[in-house]
């Protein structure tokens, strides 16, 4: 008799939004049941129900990675088979402040849950191999490390301990351990001083790793000692080797005549830079004038860094090991040596300059008639700070007030018409510090992108996306060239239902039907939050709903600017991908063959990695100093808004854009319980709730600069005094 076919349950209703996460998680849950079938994507868009060419090619995109991750096995070109299952997954750790860990795995749809003595040594960001438990009802999935593939580092910044005959290294973050160092190998670091430390060996019965100093930052509280523990913390440098300063100082500031020749001359036709006033390296510049049709000819002029920085060399491995400048409260730790990101290569006024340039001649509507891609020289007349450009967009009037206005003019249009395609704005308000020689800060201040900020960031976006679109496309019967992009993946829907759950709480909602209805519902609400207090809280939940953009050769397109094709071409002193894109973009105007996608993908993915890194150190400063801030400020009342709950307490934001925690266990009128649901702490016997976005009043009670940590009391006296700034 023949076997009855197995009813395929595969079938999506059509308003499922796919994005990458959840293809991922779809597809390998779909062939743990189908173990040993050879699928390719074809296939797996038919059992999903996939009839558009976009979400048919996301899920070629997603097979590849797969691959990449070691999920799956390449059987022939464009097949695949899912590694053989064994009742294992491979994930990475997320470490909880109380101890135990979730390992986050493509090949689960939910984390599992390892207790601190089943982690076996694993730490915060570790690759490890995990062994499931059998699952019991109403109860988190539950397993054990038993490998670690790899490790997150090895090196950990720290406070020396000191011992008569040993020491430990009591290491910064998530970290559940201290190291032991012995005492020939403290390199000369003294009690209480800031220190890296290399662990060289974990006995499997052993509390502490064995470890010993590599370098002595300096004392704690020290301001330098402290920024360069941060680096360090995230495994970033803070100085240059030696080899490659002393490199970069034989770079020459003199253009030889030939280059002159090789290039397109811009050095008559006016050029100027708007930057942050305390800004040095100089990345890109525009250039307007009028051509004899009426039409503007809009120069988007680019530092020529590959033409200084060359493969194969150490600045060239320096730069790709460091592949972003990382950007402190108090300094730039830059990804080139300054004689190149502040002199060769910065585009400094009254200098001739080599760049690479996207020009476009574009109409009074900002429609664009003709586009130009190679390399120039550009001689800059003028360098405006943001605030001078500002004034003169205000006033209308002062040095060079016609090119600032006809350019911002055309940014108007170039802005208007994004958004109208269905790019999101997000313009969050930034915390900065005015702080003393010492590093203290003084006090607080914020900072918005004004106009002239926005028209440097349209014609920045235009050059970013027709650079993309003018290697991306594909002609007519033509495969597309290996290219970088950066990419930025749908929202996932359930953090978008979740947060429009909530702010239906605030009078506000989003229209879900379709990614173009989410990102204009999105803009609204944006535009209706602004001004009132609820706006930072609002926005930076929306944030959390959104993926984070990446760099990858795999293009998915932008979600956030609504971009099929977009990249990064107007920044290579500072980002190391921008570096790959010009490389990339002068082969191919050359006329050369597709690069390897195998070797420029991993490159894509160390620099994501590394731009992480630097957003993490960069937060991890701000934080620092905010704590450091808040310290004259103890025993201070203060209104805030509950900012965010978690089942060990609720932070909340301060008017000063400031963050602290209110931990559960000074909650002590009542056993109060986490309802992620709702985002509230609510107590279970009077049913008192702390909800997300609640106003509330509370007292800056403790500050522990060695963890950025901010420890706030709640204030339910109505007659306490409250704090104005």
């Amino acid at each position: 008799m023949a076997k009855k076919k197995k009813k395929q349950k595969r079938k999506f209703k059509k308003s499922v939004t796919f994005n990458k996460k959840k293809l991922k998680s779809i597809i390998l849950s779909m062939l743990y049941e189908e173990t040993g079938k050879t699928v390719n994507y074809k296939q797996i868009s038919s059992w999903l129900g996939i009839k558009d060419n976009e979400t048919r090619q996301l899920v070629n995109i997603v097979l590849q990675e797969l691959k990449d991750d070691e999920y799956l096995d390449e059987v022939s070109r464009g097949k695949y088979k899912l590694k053989a299952k064994t009742g294992t997954i491979c994930g990475v750790v997320e470490l909880q402040p109380q101890g135990f860990a979730y390992i986050i795995s493509e090949e689960m749809d939910r984390p599992v849950l390892v207790s601190s003595r089943n982690l076996n040594h694993a730490m915060e960001g570790d690759k490890v191999k995990v062994r499931l438990y059998a699952r019991r009802k109403k109860h988190d999935l539950e397993g054990e490390v038993i490998e670690i593939v790899e490790r997150e580092k090895t090196h950990f910044v720290g406070t020396v301990e000191m011992s008569r005959n040993f020491a430990f290294l009591a290491p910064s973050g998530k970290v559940s351990f201290d190291i032991f160092i012995p005492k020939e190998k403290l390199k000369g670091a003294k009690d209480g001083q800031k220190a890296i430390a290399e662990i060289v060996e974990w006995p499997p019965k052993a509390r502490s790793p064995i470890g010993h100093i590599v370098e002595v930052l300096g004392n704690t509280g020290d301001n330098d000692a402290e920024m360069h523990a941060i680096l360090a913390e995230y495994e970033l440098p803070h100085i240059f080797p030696e080899k490659v300063d002393k490199a970069a100082e034989k770079i020459s500031l003199e253009i030889p005549k030939e280059e002159y020749k090789k290039r397109r001359d811009f050095r008559d036709v006016t050029t100027f830079t708007i930057d942050p006033a305390d800004a040095k390296d100089f990345d890109d510049a525009l250039s307007l004038r009028k051509l004899d049709n009426g039409n503007w000819e809009v120069g988007i002029h680019i530092a020529d860094v590959t033409h200084y920085v060359t493969p194969n060399t150490i600045i060239e491995d320096e730069a790709r090991d460091r592949a972003t400048s990382v950007y402190l409260v108090d300094r730039v730790v830059p990804m080139l040596p300054e004689r190149l990101s502040n002199g060769v290569c910065s585009l400094r006024p009254n200098e001739d300059k080599l760049c690479f340039s996207a020009v476009f001649e574009m109409n009074e509507e900002a429609g664009i008639k003709k586009e130009w891609f190679g390399k120039t020289v550009i001689h800059s007349n003028r360098r405006f700070a943001y605030e001078d450009a500002q004034e003169i967009i205000e006033k209308g009037e002062g040095e060079l007030a016609e090119e600032l206005l006809t350019l911002n003019d055309l940014a108007i249009k170039l802005r208007n018409e994004r958004f109208k395609k269905g790019s999101i704005a997000f313009d969050r308000i930034e915390i900065k510090f005015n702080i003393d020689e010492k590093g203290k800060p003084l006090s607080v201040y914020f900072k918005q992108a004004e106009e002239a900020n926005e028209l440097i960031e349209e014609f920045m976006l235009l050059a970013n996306k027709r650079v993309a679109e003018f290697i991306g496309k594909k002609g007519k019967n033509k495969s597309a060239k290996t290219f970088v992009y950066r990419i930025h993946d749908k929202p996932d829907a359930e953090k978008l239902e979740s947060f429009n759950s909530f702010i239906h709480r605030f009078g506000y909602g989003i229209q879900m039907t379709t990614p173009r209805t989410i990102s204009k519902s999105l803009n609204n609400l944006m535009q209706n939050v602004k001004g009132k207090k609820e706006q930072n809280l609002v926005e930076t939940l929306a944030i959390r709903t959104m993926a984070k953009a990446v760099y990858s050769t795999r293009n998915i397109g932008h979600y956030g600017l609504a971009f099929d094709y977009y990249t990064h071409f107007t920044s290579p002193i500072r980002r190391y991908p921008d570096m790959m894109v010009h490389r990339l973009l002068e082969k191919y105007l050359d006329g050369g063959s597709s690069a390897s996608e195998k070797k420029y993908e991993d490159l894509c993915r160390h620099a994501s990695d590394m731009e992480a890194r630097a957003v993490n150190a960069e937060r991890a400063s701000i934080k620092y100093k905010q704590v450091e801030f808040m310290q004259d400020h103890v025993g201070e009342i203060h209104a805030g808004v509950i900012s965010g709950v978690t089942d060990f307490g609720i932070f909340v934001e301060l008017e000063n854009k400031i963050e602290g925690m209110v931990p559960i266990r000074e909650l002590d009128d009542d056993f109060y319980v986490f309802d992620e649901k709702n985002y509230a702490l609510v107590g279970r016997h009077k049913n008192k709730s702390y909800q997300l976005g609640a106003d509330i009043k509370v007292k800056i009670w403790r500050t522990n600069l060695e963890r950025k940590q901010l420890d706030f009391q709640l204030v339910e006296d109505e007659n306490e005094p409250h704090f104005e700034y």
